[in-house]
């Protein structure tokens, strides 16, 4: 195992306790006709600082690196608290969904398919097993983008690493759950 320092200061892997929702990461979707993307939303525990204070180093250094890019045909580069930025509170955003009770979340997309991997770096193979609920790491890059007028700083999905299961945020029960008991004695009344 490599002691190497991450070279990329706008390259973060999340703590194990980010959770994931909206997870579209086996078939890429369009999105309004556009470009089909993979995608997935962070949800992070505003307690894990050490993955928030990162992801802010990153955001960051995407923007100094981007100013160029920002700047445009205009006269100056806008002030990175004037453009949109990934990292967003969940508290602020989504305060009726208690999945998002106390932390932040942002949105990482890519045009290609994610890495995915278990807890021992084994690829995940059944798609059953990678769902909107799961708790695991994500391998995320942070960069500045212009795009007819808008501008600011986007996040792009490297690879995710499933380290637990948790509650399916999507609101349906999975197949091994609605039927791990017996209890069908009504099946044929």
């Amino acid at each position: 195992m490599s002691n190497v320092k991450n070279a990329n200061p706008m390259k973060v892997i999340t703590g194990p306790d980010t959770r994931w929702s909206y997870a579209n990461v086996w078939e890429p979707k369009s999105i309004n006709g556009g470009t089909p993307k993979y995608s997935v939303s962070l949800i992070i525990p505003k307690t894990d600082t050490k993955t928030v204070t990162k992801i802010k180093a990153a955001i960051e250094a995407a923007y100094k690196e981007g100013e160029a890019k920002l700047k445009g045909s205009g006269r100056s580069v806008p002030a990175l608290a004037v453009l949109k930025t990934p990292l967003r509170d969940g508290d602020t955003e989504r305060p009726d969904d208690p999945a998002y009770d106390n932390c932040y979340f942002l949105n990482a997309n890519s045009t290609t398919a994610p890495g995915i991997v278990d807890a021992d770096r084994q690829e995940i193979i059944d798609r059953s097993e990678v769902y909107s609920g799961v708790y695991g790491r994500a391998s995320i890059n942070f960069y500045a983008f212009n795009t007819n007028g808008n501008k600011g700083i986007a996040c792009n999905l490297n690879n995710l690493q499933k380290i637990k299961d948790g509650e399916n945020l999507g609101g349906k029960a999975r197949a091994e759950d609605d039927f791990a008991t017996e209890d069908d004695d009504d099946f044929l009344a």
